[in-house]
This record gives C-alpha cells, sequence and structure tokens, in this order.
C-alpha cells in the first residue's frame, strides 16, 4: 500500500515516521510513504499558493490549480482524501476499508481551506478528525495514516492487537490493567477486578463486555444510546 501526502509544509509530515512501529513498518516496505510540497505545483514563478476569497473575508484559499496539478503528477489508481472541518467524522470502520485500498492520496488544507471546486473534482472523500479547528490538515493527515496503516498485515507487530479494540461495534474498549506487582500504595488502593487473574475466559469475557458498557454510556453516551435504541 502506498501513501501520498500533499502539502505546503513537508516538514511537518516526515518526523512522524522517525521512530516507532510506523519506522519499522517502513523500513520493511510493508506500505510506501511520499510527500509532496503543493508549492512545487504552483504556476506561479514565485510559486504562490494562496488566493484572496470571492466576496471578501478574512484569510486565504489555497490555489485549486496547485492542487490540481499536484494531484495530475500522482499516478492512478488513487484514492483522494481532502482533510477539512467540513468533512464527515472519520471512524475506525473508514480505518479499515481504507486499508484495503492500494494507494491513498491525502491533501492538507491551509489557511481557510480549499476552493470548493477542488473538492468537486477531485475529492473522493473529504474527513475531518473532530469538531475543532486545526491550522492545517498535516495532523489530520497523520491521523488517517496511522490508523489505517496499523490494518495493513505486519504492522502491528501482534495481530491480536486489533481484537476487542474501542469501537467495535461501537462499544469502548474494556479498562485494562497491568500484570504487574507496585510500589505505588497509592495504585494498590485501585486493585484490579478478581476475575481478570481468576482465568475462567468466559466470566471475563463477559465483565470485560459489561465494563465496556459502562464505560462507554459514561464517556459516549451518543454510542450508548445507539445499542439501547
Amino acid at each position: 500500500m502506498k501513501f501520498s501526502v500533499l502539502t505546503l509544509f513537508p516538514q511537518l509530515v516526515w518526523p512522524y515516521f522517525e521512530d516507532s512501529i510506523l519506522k519499522r513498518a517502513l523500513e520493511k516496505n510493508l506500505f510506501e510513504l511520499e510527500v509532496l510540497n503543493l508549492r512545487d505545483f504552483s504556476a506561479n514563478k514565485y510559486q504562490k499558493a494562496d488566493h484572496t476569497l470571492i466576496g471578501g473575508g478574512a484569510g486565504q484559499i489555497l490555489d485549486p490549480e496547485m492542487i490540481e496539478n499536484a494531484l495530475h503528477s500522482v499516478k492512478n489508481p488513487k484514492h483522494t482524501i481532502f482533510l477539512s472541518a467540513v468533512g464527515k467524522p472519520f471512524k475506525q470502520i473508514d480505518a479499515m476499508r481504507l486499508a484495503q485500498k492500494k494507494h491513498v492520496v491525502l491533501v492538507c488544507g491551509r489557511y481557510e481551506g480549499f476552493d470548493e471546486r477542488s473538492i468537486e473534482l477531485s475529492a473522493d472523500e473529504v474527513f475531518c478528525i473532530g469538531d475543532f479547528i486545526l491550522t492545517g490538515g498535516e495532523l489530520g493527515a497523520l491521523c488517517l495514516i496511522d490508523s489505517i496503516a496499523r490494518h495493513i498485515q505486519g504492522v502491528l507487530g501482534n495481530a491480536q492487537s486489533l481484537e476487542n479494540e474501542s469501537f467495535e461495534n461501537d462499544y469502548l474498549e474494556a479498562p485494562n490493567f497491568a500484570n504487574a506487582v507496585f510500589k505505588s500504595k497509592e495504585i494498590n488502593k485501585i486493585p484490579a477486578p478478581l476475575e481478570y487473574s481468576k482465568g475462567n475466559h468466559a466470566k471475563i469475557k463477559q465483565l470485560k463486555l459489561d465494563l465496556s458498557k459502562l464505560r462507554t454510556k459514561f464517556y459516549r453516551l451518543d454510542l450508548f444510546k445507539q445499542h439501547k435504541s
């Protein structure tokens, strides 16, 4: 699988892949990554990347011709995603689905975002990572790549790490506890559930499901109500 990131600030993207799991996955060629500087595709001799807004207003808008040129430089087939606060929320089911694609292209917004014609002409999907505003789409792109890459075979050292995760069946993952002895009196004041260590897997499974429901009700009442309805 290949990821292509189109951004005005490539230096914000590369450092994320210099450590830990994704670095090792790249070294093993489990996925490919290219980061393209949008300014390199500007038709302006000074590599101008933005324009003022029609009708006035604060901020600038990304040059749609620059984005078009950049996307044309990326080989087909590709699945193109624009990162924007106006997009639909990115979810775990999207990560699992997109992990089956051969080539995902992520276009990072900046300033006041995209000329709507860029989205209409080129976007297969538009995603946001939450109901808040960032200064650019780079963090969103990194979130998507991280989430998608986890579902590529071999990226995680233990494939079982993908089982019983949060948002599976719209529940949050049950609480986990370290299998260790601690010196801290404060930590020891909160014992782990005894059922976790008794070895009865049927009871452990049921307890985890019950705790998962309680956690979902506490933190994500919106998800919990979906089951209740």
